[in-house]
């Protein structure tokens, strides 16, 4: 069977006999830009709409990321998504149901180790997880020797997502029969510049496009994306996606609240001022002399603190100044009260609330006063339940990024081919590192009703069910785990500290147990030598007690 990778064959290609019919076009949940292959020479794209909006899209969500409340509510996701301990790896790869002989389990855990240095996941894992949620795909370069191909991957350096596009190019063909065959050819375009098609248009069949970019394999980039699309399934979409709308609201009904309150917070003075008959000049004349008397002479700087007197600058939100003619209730001051609804921020509450929503994110750790409690999996509140399950299912997701590059390590090394890796690719699993208080207590009381299972099935083990079947059908234990415990079982039936036999061991003393004779005496002469020990230890206390006594004595004829 042949190795291709890289754009390169190696082996001997079988032949395909599988033939199949559809009248049905793939569909392609990628965000890949599909292409109509043309006659003009070199690689242009026309990507007019598309790649436009995915890049304002990635910046829209990453400008998102740095907002406080959406910030916290990532931080919550990335933490119990990726917990780092010391001691434990941040993702174990599980081979359990992999029906391969053991050495090819153990080489690949092995290579699931290397690709976790790789991508330094001990250190670096939150910050990859983050920035695959925020911006809703994440990219690698595979980087491989070429000398050295079976060494396999030497490094996987990450890329921009605004730099680099999926490209599916469709080439139409008429057969001799007349019927219409269609190929598919799939690779990336990267341009360094970022791929920003505003000047792009199509002519006939060929695709021309200001923004042309270096022509890569699929095989040396690995491709992981949210699995959000757009209506039309054209458009790759972050988990953000549905907190922009919440989120411009929360900012415009703050924003709003902050005017409101530097306006209607201070009470303005009215001065209604008799002007008489006086012209229309004279009357404004006669107010801005007015005005000028009472200005204010007390300024509070917000800078340093300090109130001064100033007399260049009048507050127009305190004083209002109204004439009146003559005929009126003559010159009069009065004042005009604040809002009266300034506390009330139950508005900003609910947009909060509903940011919150939109992240996945339970509204109870919106609140900074939320005790943190452990109990019981039945008091745990439902919106914990439907955010573990969330997070579970990003992790699973995520994962597939796991699946891309251990398919080209495992095939440049030779462990399998590209095809067995997709037949058992299914059956491997990829374990995070939990520290979930939920998931705990929920295993704790899992565990306690299988033992209450277990405890009522002792009078049908061996009779109507199997041990093996009560260990993994009950117990649920992996074939790993039996084999162990087995292990574990047989060394403690050894160790006297778990035989259940008494304190009093003579291990120490080799017997034959065809001589009942030397085991007799053999236990005589070690309980002799016990005896004489205890009797030494005796007379040792006697001495020490009679020194103290004749020490306490010398002391109260001292005192006397």
């Amino acid at each position: 069977m042949p190795i291709e990778l890289f754009g390169f064959s190696i082996g001997k290609k079988e032949q395909k006999n599988v033939k199949v019919q559809t009248f049905a076009e793939a569909e392609y949940e990628d965000g890949a830009l599909s292409v109509a292959s043309g006659g003009v020479y070199g690689t242009y794209v026309d990507t007019e709409g598309a790649i436009k909006s995915e890049s304002e899209l990635i910046n829209r969500y990453r400008d998102m990321g740095l907002q406080a409340e959406v910030e916290n509510a990532i931080d919550d996701i990335v933490n119990e998504a990726i917990v780092s301990s010391k001691d434990k790896p941040v993702v174990r790869i599980n081979v359990d149901n992999l029906n391969v002989s053991e050495p090819i389990r153990d080489k690949i855990r092995l290579e699931f180790k290397s690709i976790s240095k790789l991508l330094d996941l001990q250190n670096l894992g939150s910050d990859v997880f983050k920035r695959w949620y925020i911006d809703g795909r994440v990219y690698y370069h595979v980087i491989v020797d070429e000398n050295n191909l079976e060494k396999g991957i030497h490094e996987l350096r990450i890329l921009d997502p605004r730099k680099i596009k999926k490209i599916r190019e469709k080439k139409k063909e008429k057969q001799p029969d007349g019927k219409t065959k269609t190929s598919v050819l799939e690779y990336y375009v990267y341009n360094q510049k970022g791929i920003y098609q505003s000047q792009g248009q199509v002519i006939g069949t060929a695709f021309t496009s200001a923004a042309s970019g270096l022509k890569i394999s699929p095989d040396s980039i690995v491709y992981t994306h949210s699995g959000l699309m757009n209506a039309t399934r054209s458009l790759v979409l972050s988990y953000l996606h549905k907190a922009i709308k919440p989120l411009n609201q929360l900012r415009m009904i703050e924003d709003s609240l902050v005017i409101y309150r530097i306006s209607r917070a201070p009470e303005r003075r009215i001065f209604y001022v008799d002007v008489g008959n006086l012209p229309k000049l004279k009357a404004e004349q006669y107010m801005r002399d007015l005005m000028t008397r009472y200005k204010n002479k007390l300024v509070y700087d917000a800078n340093t603190g300090e109130v001064r007197d100033d007399r260049k600058h009048m507050s127009m939100l305190e004083d209002y100044w109204m004439p009146r003619r003559e005929g009126g209730r003559g010159t009069e001051i009065s004042t005009l009260p604040g809002g009266s609804n300034l506390g009330d921020i139950e508005d900003v509450l609910y947009f909060q609330k509903k940011l919150y929503k939109s992240l996945g994110v339970p509204i109870s750790r919106l609140e900074s006063e939320a005790n943190y409690t452990i109990g019981r999996a039945t008091e745990i509140s439902r919106d914990e339940v439907k955010f573990t399950r969330f997070v579970n299912k990003l992790q699973s997701r995520f994962s597939l990024m796991f699946d891309e590059i251990m398919e080209r390590q495992l095939t440049l090394k030779g462990i399998m081919s590209r095809e067995d890796w997709k037949n058992v690719k299914n059956e491997i699993f990829y374990e995070f590192e939990n520290d979930s208080h939920f998931a705990e207590i929920k295993h704790n009381e899992l565990f306690q009703d299988r033992l209450n299972i277990l405890r009522d099935l002792q009078d049908y083990a061996g009779k109507y069910f199997s041990h093996e079947y009560i260990r993994k059908h009950i117990l649920m234990m992996t074939d790993d785990e039996v084999k162990t415990n087995d292990e574990q079982m047989q060394k403690e039936l050894d160790d006297p500290r778990f035989s259940g036999e008494e304190e009093m061991q003579f291990n120490s003393v080799e017997v034959d147990t065809n001589n009942k004779q030397d085991i007799n005496e053999d236990i005589d002469k070690k309980i002799e030598e016990k005896f004489e020990v205890a009797k030494k230890e005796n007379e040792i206390k006697d001495k020490v007690n009679d020194i103290l006594f004749s020490v306490l004595e010398d002391d109260e004829k001292f005192v006397s």
